[in-house]
């Protein structure tokens, strides 16, 4: 392995791991904070914080899951990640239905004109609070965006989505809570039905992009892509080749090279080469690539931390 790739990767799981804690962070705010004030809105967008926290660890598993032994590194779908997809979903069901039940019987007595179960205390502490949380998750979201550019990392990229989204829903819920202090009581509840509706449709999002990339289903045969490999100039013998992930829409890739002495030189060329060849025809693509010496010896290329460096270089140191 590379130095660059080497960093490269350390750098994505420091960062990956900042922004779960981070995250986690913020969660507990917004859940102290929601349970303080009794603002329905503020619990249920804790839902969303919630959900931005899963697909952290979901694209935390991903990019770890390079240091696995050899028959594991390609991304595996164990009992764990299916466990606590279940749980969630579980958990975010159980809580949904609760601030949605409280939040239609508030709107109720509101439209009424009845007396408020659980009136909300806006305070200027509480809004300064929330300007804090929300300026810490469009960091987190920006980093994340960053590094996915840097990695040219699509799950990366999913999961800054996922924290950018969290970070437009405190904005709203930092506005309903203005309007709130300013005697519009209702839009506290209206908020809180539309957020948990919102959750519902964003843990469906999730789970239906993440889990599917970790189920260990081979995406493309092996006999094609070594087809395809064997098109590529200074290549020898492909083998040992592996696929997980949906076609179109991310396919983890794992092979052994073995090149020819004369193109030992031009080694990320080649597997850049086949890198787009790939993507041509399958779409976003992210390939872990084995160079031999012989059958024995091995260099591995990651296809996520091949981006050009300066005046279109490459390091191999």
């Amino acid at each position: 392995m590379t130095e660059g790739q080497n960093r490269d990767r350390t750098t994505g799981r420091l960062i990956l791991f900042t922004t779960l804690w981070l995250t986690l962070f913020v969660l507990s705010v917004k859940i102290s904070a929601a349970w303080a004030t009794r603002s329905l809105s503020l619990m249920a967008e804790s839902l969303h914080t919630l959900l931005a926290s899963f697909s952290t660890i979901l694209t935390l598993l991903k990019i770890t899951a390079y240091d696995r032994p050899i028959g594991r590194s390609v991304y595996g779908h164990s009992k764990q990640e299916t466990a606590i997809a279940f749980l969630l979903t579980a958990f975010l069901g159980f809580m949904g239905f609760n601030v949605w039940g409280l939040a239609a019987q508030q709107l109720v007595s509101a439209i009424q004109g009845e007396l408020v179960m659980f009136p909300v205390r806006v305070s200027l502490p509480l809004l300064q609070l929330l300007g804090f949380v929300l300026a810490t998750s469009l960091g987190l979201a920006v980093c994340g965006f960053y590094q996915a550019r840097v990695l040219n990392n699509s799950a990366l990229r999913f999961n800054a989505r996922q924290l950018l989204k969290d970070v437009w829903l405190t904005l709203l819920i930092l506005g309903g809570l203005l309007g709130v202090w300013w005697g519009l009581g209702w839009l506290d509840v209206v908020l809180a039905i539309l957020l948990v509706l919102l959750a519902g449709a964003s843990c469906w999002q999730i789970v239906n992009w993440q889990l599917p990339l970790l189920v260990q289903q081979t995406a493309i045969a092996p006999e094609v892509l070594a087809q395809i490999v064997h098109q590529v100039g200074g290549v020898t013998h492909c083998y040992k080749i592996q696929s997980r992930g949906i076609v179109g829409r991310l396919v983890y890739i794992q092979m052994h090279l073995i090149l020819h002495p004369e193109f030992a030189g031009v080694t990320f060329l080649i597997v850049e080469r086949i890198k787009g060849i790939l993507e041509e025809r399958y779409g976003p693509v992210e390939v872990t690539f084995y160079i031999d010496d012989d059958f024995t010896a091995a260099t591995q290329f990651n296809s996520s931390s091949l981006a050009p460096g300066v005046n279109g270089q490459h390091d191999l140191n």
